[in-house]
């Protein structure tokens, strides 16, 4: 029996969650991003955010820090914003576009809705994101344009959300078609004529290759992925080895065999933050050390709420030029204890170079362990440990 895979796809998602909120938003370009201080006459009822006058909105304008781009309304992204990019980048292509505060509690809500609704119809289900899902439905007995529109149906009816749905038999090419008629849209793979669509497109659509394998196929005069699919299996093996090379070749052709994944283990926790200015290890090191403290609470309260414990601890910094370090430390045994985490990851610290100033900072703990979940929370007579180890701090 082939397979058939759904790709689902919410539409600009946390944008449409604030939409629904904000109804008299829709159709103008709105970026959520970082924290915004809201006016003092803010409604406090949510029921009551409707009645807010569009006028009495922050604007972009107004906007000075380091924060990004979480999401935007597609009006937004017509303005040349998209995700990720700098907040203040984005101001000077659309100073006028409406902010709004990122709220992961309300998205994490729809998010559940969408994949509940979905696991009711299709119950085999990969998570990959707040925002997107792998559907197996292969001996699903609707029809498979009949079975889409059931999908999408019962996506709006749990959340007044739309999504786009992508079909063929496999992950690669359903997502890459759940791309193709976006927003709101179905596109289903025509298989019988499998890379006539495909090489058409280019191979930043492959899903994984990043802007390196672009950069060195670009070299080479590939840019699309019927272009890739000529180079020959000498040129490829050089340029990308035997691994790599494999993989490209059979996703030139449109082939994936990677089975759908129903459950899994994560492999790290992280936290970070990118600050407002860029910071100076020495003069800067009485604000740096609470911050660099919280990102420790914050993976090792996460370790206690997942039932992990990890025997890795690792730190990253981003510096004022964009380069980037990490390093990283094994611990004796495994832990969840924020006070051994903070002493690792300071450790970590004091092998980077501080000489430049830091953009980002970021604390990761890795080589997972389950452990039956103890009490929620920073450890009882933990502060005084935290306290003992600040001296290693940056």
């Amino acid at each position: 029996m082939n397979r058939r895979i759904f790709h689902i796809d919410m539409d600009a998602f946390f944008a449409s969650v604030e939409l629904l909120r904000y109804p008299q938003l829709k159709g103008l370009p709105v970026v959520i991003g970082g924290h915004i201080d809201y006016p003092a006459e803010w409604p406090e009822n949510e029921e009551d955010f409707k009645d807010i006058p569009v006028a009495a909105f922050p604007r972009l304008r107004s906007y000075f820090g380091r924060g990004v781009v979480s999401t935007c309304t597609y009006a937004a992204r017509q303005k040349g914003i998209h995700s990720a990019m700098g907040m203040m980048r984005a101001t000077v292509l659309c100073p006028d576009a409406i902010m709004l505060s990122v709220d992961f509690t309300k998205y994490r809500e729809y998010s559940r809705r969408f994949k509940t609704a979905i696991g009711l119809i299709t119950p085999i289900i990969e998570n990959r994101g707040i925002d997107e899902i792998f559907v197996d439905a292969s001996e699903h007995p609707m029809a498979t344009r009949e079975l889409a529109e059931a999908l999408k149906q019962a996506v709006w009816d749990a959340t007044g959300l739309t999504c786009s749905i992508g079909c063929a038999d496999n992950k690669m090419l359903a997502k890459m078609a759940s791309e193709l008629n976006k927003p709101n849209g179905i596109y289903i793979w025509d298989l019988d004529n499998r890379t006539e669509k495909l090489w058409t497109m280019s191979v930043r659509e492959i899903p994984g290759v990043g802007p390196k394998s672009q950069e060195r196929l670009a070299e080479k005069g590939i840019t699309s992925i019927g272009q890739l699919a000529a180079l020959s299996d000498d040129d490829m093996h050089t340029m990308f080895g035997d691994k790599t090379s494999a993989w490209l070749r059979k996703a030139s052709m449109g082939l994936d065999d990677s089975p759908i994944v129903t459950e899994s283990e994560p492999v790290s926790f992280s936290k970070e933050t990118t600050f407002d200015r860029d910071m100076d290890a020495v003069w800067d090191k009485e604000q740096l050390t609470p911050i660099f403290t919280h990102l420790c609470i914050g993976v090792a309260k996460e370790l206690k709420q997942k039932g992990y414990t990890a025997k890795g601890v690792g730190i990253k910094m981003r510096y004022k030029d964009f380069t980037q370090v990490t390093r990283e430390l094994m611990l004796d045994a495994p832990t969840q204890e924020v006070a051994t985490i903070r002493k690792a990851a300071g450790q970590a610290l004091k092998r980077a170079k501080l000489d430049k100033k830091i953009r980002l900072l970021g604390v990761k703990v890795y080589h997972l362990e389950r452990k039956t979940p103890s009490e929620e929370g920073v450890p009882t007579g933990a502060d005084g440990d935290i306290k003992a180890t600040l001296a290693e701090a940056p």
